[in-house]
């Protein structure tokens, strides 16, 4: 695919869903084309539609109008050929499942053989700094290092788009940092294409490419907003008086939804 060719194409996509009292519209004429290699997140309060619209490009939810394509494919092509990889805004892994086994389910699913399944999992989990938990337990691991073992796992069935669904939210500020910077440094390493939930405009800031700003009223997209920081990102990058610039542009957007 070429590099200035669209990856995901959202065309006029809404979505309304039946309620007791009727008809609600989530989400509202979304257009939006995202490049291989961008990271974009999808930034609003709750209700916006961000994690409706997310779950449409994964296939695990129904637009009711508009077209979604992933890599030309349709979003429930693209999730059965396993081009999209998915983390939640909890690890959801399994705790009677050692860390490597939680890594291999989706290579088990995929009928993969164990060698290769074991071979996957353990480079991915090396790609997170987790080799040294393999034989670990879920509950063993601080929450940081439980979203870890979640990326590795969206991460081995090969997938270059990964789609992330608030998955920093519950962190400390501390180890959310240090998962941005590692993010970073695998989507480079891994020509990663992100979709990324947050409610976070700092957050936004600091790991995207592009923020999509989405309106509460009917889910639509208020704002594009190019963020035009440097890359590779670092943290003394959280001190520049354009990094504030661009969170002051972002919420100024939200003012006039």
């Amino acid at each position: 695919m070429e590099q200035n060719q669209a990856v995901i194409t959202l065309q006029n996509v809404g979505m309304t869903y039946q309620t007791e009292t009727g008809g609600v519209q989530a989400l509202t004429d979304v257009t939006l084309d995202i490049l291989p290699m961008e990271f974009i997140s999808l930034l609003g309060p709750s209700g916006c539609g961000k994690t409706p619209l997310l779950r449409i490009i994964a296939g695990l939810l129904e637009n009711t109008a508009g077209t979604v394509s992933v890599g030309g494919m349709t979003q429930q092509q693209a999730r059965q050929a396993h081009r999209l990889g998915m983390v939640f805004q909890s690890a959801t892994l399994y705790d009677w499942r050692t860390v490597l086994k939680n890594v291999t389910l989706p290579l088990e699913i995929m009928g993969l053989p164990r060698s290769e399944q074991r071979c996957r999992a353990e480079e991915m989990l090396e790609l997170v700094g987790l080799a040294q938990f393999q034989n670990s337990y879920p509950y063993e691991l601080s929450g940081g290092m439980q979203q870890r073992v979640s990326i590795a796992r969206a991460l081995a069935t090969d997938s270059h788009i990964l789609l992330m669904d608030e998955p920093f939210s519950a962190l400390d500020e501390f180890t959310r940092e240090k998962l941005h910077d590692d993010l970073l440094a695998i989507s480079r390493k891994r020509k990663m294409t992100i979709v990324f939930v947050t409610h976070n405009i700092s957050e936004s800031v600091y790991l995207s490419d592009r923020v999509v700003v989405m309106s509460p009223h009917s889910g639509r997209v208020s704002a594009v907003v190019p963020i035009d920081l440097p890359r590779p990102r670092t943290a003394q990058m959280r001190s520049m008086p354009r990094y504030y610039e661009l969170i002051a542009q972002i919420r100024g957007s939200f003012e006039g939804v």
